[in-house]
């Protein structure tokens, strides 16, 4: 872990107040997966992208029972935070464990599931997930291996909800 500590503390050693100030709007982004549970039912309301939206909400699900529900309670880790008290916070501290970072889980899951929905959509939402992965540990809430392993996962839930979607398709 104190490898791990050594990264984080050579983020703190940028921080500065715009900085600041967009990593804590990054974070807010990620709350709960809001922005990413809008974007899939805007999809599931537009015909084209109905499906989809589909594959994004049926992803976000999967990845949230997998990786909120089950893996951050069996694991039950402390947050960066928690752990040194001494770095100033600009965020809340949130009531669950540290791994993995359900920020980095919910964003990477749907960059990936909107990339194999359509590229135009899902190079940026990459671009954003990441911004909002680095701004768990500028904001000192997640360990980098919190939020490695919250893209693995991410990842991972966006290829096996589309292998079935595709499945599914198949076999009609």
């Amino acid at each position: 872990m104190d490898w791990e500590f050594d990264i984080l503390y050579a983020i703190q050693s940028i921080r500065t107040p715009f900085l600041d100030k967009l990593m804590a709007f990054l974070s807010t982004l990620g709350n709960a997966g809001a922005l990413w549970i809008v974007i899939g039912v805007v999809l599931c309301i537009s015909k084209k992208y109905r499906r989809g939206g589909m594959q994004m909400l049926s992803a976000e699900l999967l990845s949230f029972i997998v990786g909120n529900l089950i893996i951050k309670n069996m694991v039950d880790r402390l947050r960066p935070c928690q752990i040194d008290e001494t770095v100033s916070l600009i965020v809340k501290i949130p009531f669950d464990s540290s791994f993995p970072s359900g920020h980095t889980l919910n964003g990477i899951t749907a960059a990936v599931t909107l990339m194999f929905i359509d590229k135009r959509m899902g190079i940026p939402a990459l671009v954003l997930a990441i911004l909002i992965a680095f701004s768990r540990m500028y904001n000192f809430m997640h360990f980098p291996t919190d939020v490695l392993a919250g893209a693995v996962l991410g990842v991972v839930s966006a290829v096996f909800v589309n292998f079935l979607f595709k499945r599914a398709d198949n076999k009609q």
